[in-house]
Parts: C-alpha cells; structure tokens; sequence
C-alpha cells in the first residue's frame, strides 16, 4: 500500500509589490512529505525558502496553488504547526518554565497539568534544572533549547525552523543538530527545516530540496540515505556535499544526481 502524503504543496506561486513593480517570489513549486520526515529546504538568500515555509504554515497565502496537511487545506495558522526562527522569541520577564508554558495557556489544561508538561519538555531538552531561571541568565544555545521545548510543548504534528541554528557557535550549532535529531526520533514529528548551510542540510535531512531564485522554484530533490547520526567527515557525506555544492554554484546543466550507496 502506498503511504500518502501528510502535506502537500501544490503548484504554489507567489508574487509581492515592490516599488510600483511585482516581483515573482515563488513560481509552480510543489512536493510532497511523508509524516515522520525531516526535509530541509535549501537555497541561497532571496530564492523564497521563508516565504515558502510562511504559506506552508498558513502565515501567508498563496496567489496560486495550496497546501494541504492531513487532507486539509491551509487558509490560516493553527495549532498542528508551530515555526520557529533564528530568534527564540522568549519573553524576558517570564522564566524558562513560564515561557514553555507560554504555548499552553488558553487551553484545555489545567494550571498543574500546564506545568508538569512544560517540565516534562524541558527535561527533554536537557534543561530541567533551568526551570526558574530568566532567557537572560542562559546561554543562547540553551534559549534555543527552551523555544524546542515550548513548541514540543503545544505537540504539534509539524514543526517549521527557519534558520533556526544560524546565530549559534559551530559547537552549539552541531550540539542542537543532535538534540533535534534525537528528539524528532522520539517524538516522531514532522519538520521542514530552511537552511542556506549544506552540511546542516546533509546532516539532518532525510530529503533535500533544492531551490533556485528569481524567480523561486525548485531545482533538485535529493533524497539522502546515510543512516543517522551522520558522519560529517566520511566520504559518503562529502559526495553528497560535493554535488549540492555543485548543483549550486556551476552554472552548466546538471546531470541527475544518483547515488550507489
């Protein structure tokens, strides 16, 4: 039997106005992903991997095509999806724990059950014991952690990272690569990662997709079959890094990209 597809893009396109002229920022894109998968969007500044992952969070819409989650289209935010952006968003006048519990309030549960989830995901990232500290008094690898913790918090069933790693230090960029990693093994969601960083998109993905801009559309999809966790430094790793680097920056057309692996 043939799994379907959890989300959908749909021949999407996308245009804005700028200085009296329109400006073409998505154009036709579609792909399919399955539940469970970690895709990264990939695609140097400008080609409309943010605005994609806006429309694919319902925080924009399309001018054509749509998008479907779970036999649903999109037509505005919900609390199935959550995205999460270089900057963590923490409120500095609430602690960790109060800013896990953010997500929370205005729902179903009640003020204990609020606090023993937000606990129970900040134990999942590692900072349990930071529960009564302020976003200032932790480091910003760690206020990363704590937005993970409060987006795992809602449960959502898909999570949107836009660069999320991007103003971190290359230690606590490759150390939260690995925290997500194991946590979206454990938690079995779905994430659509935008990322400019080859290595990172490598590293994490089961798919990359391949954009090219002006206007944005998808160029390649590369489905990668190293098994997790990666080793950034075998030779298996660079073939792939070799031809994305490729795909990307010489400009001859391109074979299609296969691997006997």
């Amino acid at each position: 039997m043939v799994e379907s597809a959890f989300i959908r893009v749909d021949n999407v396109s996308k245009a804005f106005r700028n200085k009296g002229q329109t400006v073409r920022v998505l154009n036709d894109v579609a792909f399919e992903i399955k539940r469970g998968e970690m895709i990264s969007i990939l695609g140097e500044s400008g080609c409309g991997k943010s605005t994609l992952l806006n429309i694919i969070g319902g925080f924009e819409k399309p001018d054509e095509g749509k998008v479907i989650i779970d036999g649903n289209q999109v037509t505005q935010p919900n609390r199935k999806c959550i995205i999460l952006f270089q900057n963590y968003g923490l409120l500095p006048w609430r602690s960790v724990l109060e800013n896990v519990e953010l997500g929370l309030e205005g729902g179903k549960l009640g003020v204990k059950e609020r606090k023993e989830r937000a606990r129970t995901y900040l134990n999942l990232v590692g900072l349990g014991d930071k529960g009564d500290l302020f976003p200032h008094e932790i480091s910003g690898g760690m206020q990363q952690r704590v937005a993970i913790a409060r987006a795992l918090a809602i449960q959502p069933e898909l999570i949107l990272m836009d660069e999320p790693f991007a103003a971190l230090d290359t230690f606590n960029r490759y150390y939260l690569q690995d925290e997500l990693l194991r946590i979206q093994d454990q938690e079995k969601t779905t994430v659509i990662l935008v990322t400019h960083d080859i290595d990172e998109a490598i590293y994490l993905s089961d798919r990359v997709i391949m954009m090219k801009a002006n206007p944005g559309e998808i160029d390649k999809e590369l489905t990668i079959t190293l098994s997790k966790p990666r080793d950034r430094s075998h030779e298996d790793f660079q073939r792939y890094r070799k031809a994305i680097f490729e795909q990307f920056h010489f400009n001859r057309p391109a074979p299609s990209i296969e691997f006997n692996i």
